[in-house]
């Protein structure tokens, strides 16, 4: 009995229910930006390395514009909360901004040059991981960590914001608002536009597509560098919740990600369930180790860190049948063909 309360507790406190949420944000915001892409018939296993990259940028720029000179007291004129607030907010533009480079990157690899979608996506995957903890030596001084920077916290909602509903509601940074925010909008985009339309004409049928007028390349290209902007802002919010930037912080998110866009049926709506729930096995997985029953207490370590992952594998193996990718995914689309 002890057992079953001590798990029913897990699975219904206020640190789970917060921490899924906050953990499904970078997942979420990455699974869109897949939406995005796939949706334009590229496949995009750069989501990671986008992410990486933003993770980073979002770091340099914040410290450069919040942290004081060499020789100047600390605080002095980055103490007026209006500039911490700008600094902070432009280390997150400027994480969306290295997002849209790196996959502009991977856009004319696999657009322009017809290169294989899947090498691309390693490839920069691989260069993320090498470039960051280059420059992270090179202005930090470390490869494995920067500084800590000032994050975007929650709105302080007094004793409201500390009861259960406060803080389930209400106990997160603004990010996760934008995240929610955008997730409807891209559903509005994706289904209730021409541009969505389109971009789904080329990722389905692309030949019949530049029949009636319409630039495969270019809606190609918009679908992959919106999927860098999305999965950007991903990154910045990793860096944001945690107030640094950490070697290989990202740690197969992106890959995460790609599979509760496939799970979600290349979906907005889908996408965020199955955020949700790889979340959820996240904090259930951290949960497990703080846990005061001795029987879970006593499950090695290297089983709780392979929840994650292993339920992704699961669950796509499970399910990935049955959901049916944009027909003209992966596949380069020559002009002449038309």
């Amino acid at each position: 009995m002890n057992l079953l309360a001590d798990l029913w507790h897990i699975l219904w406190s206020v640190e789970t229910l917060t921490g899924t949420i906050r953990l499904s944000i970078p997942l979420l915001l990455a699974a869109l930006g897949g939406v995005f892409s796939e949706r334009s018939g590229v496949v995009n296993i750069a989501l990671e390395g986008i992410m990486l990259n933003a993770a980073f940028a979002t770091v340099l720029a914040t410290h450069a514009l919040t942290h004081p000179a060499v020789g100047e007291v600390p605080g002095g004129p980055f103490a007026d909360p209006d500039l911490l607030v700008f600094g902070m907010w432009s280390g997150v533009a400027a994480g969306m901004a290295a997002g849209v480079l790196t996959a502009l990157i991977h856009a004319v690899v696999t657009v322009t040059a017809k290169a294989d979608q899947i090498v691309s996506g390693v490839g920069v995957n691989l260069l993320a991981i090498g470039s960051t903890q280059f420059l992270c030596f090179k202005f930090f001084g470390s490869t494995s960590n920067s500084p800590t920077i000032p994050a975007i916290r929650p709105w302080d909602l007094g004793d409201f914001g500390q009861s259960f509903l406060g803080q389930v509601l209400f106990g997160y940074s603004p990010l996760v608002y934008l995240a929610f925010g955008v997730l409807a909008l891209a559903h509005v985009v994706l289904f209730r536009t021409t541009f969505g339309l389109r971009l789904q004409a080329v990722g389905e049928h692309p030949r019949a597509a530049d029949t009636l007028g319409v630039s495969v390349g270019r809606m190609r290209y918009a679908g992959v560098l919106l999927s860098g902007a999305l999965a950007g802002l991903g990154g910045a919010y990793l860096t944001s919740d945690v107030a640094q930037f950490t070697q290989n912080m990202t740690a197969g998110r992106g890959y995460i990600a790609l599979a509760a866009m496939i799970l979600g049926k290349w979906t907005p709506g889908g996408a965020l369930g199955a955020c949700l729930l790889f979340a959820f096995a996240q904090k259930f997985q951290f949960a497990l180790r703080g846990a005061p029953s001795p029987l879970l207490q006593s499950i090695p370590s290297q089983f709780t860190d392979m929840i994650p992952y292993l339920l992704t594998i699961l669950v796509l193996a499970g399910l990935v049948g049955r959901a049916r990718a944009p027909a003209a995914l992966g596949k380069p689309y020559e002009a002449s063909e038309a």
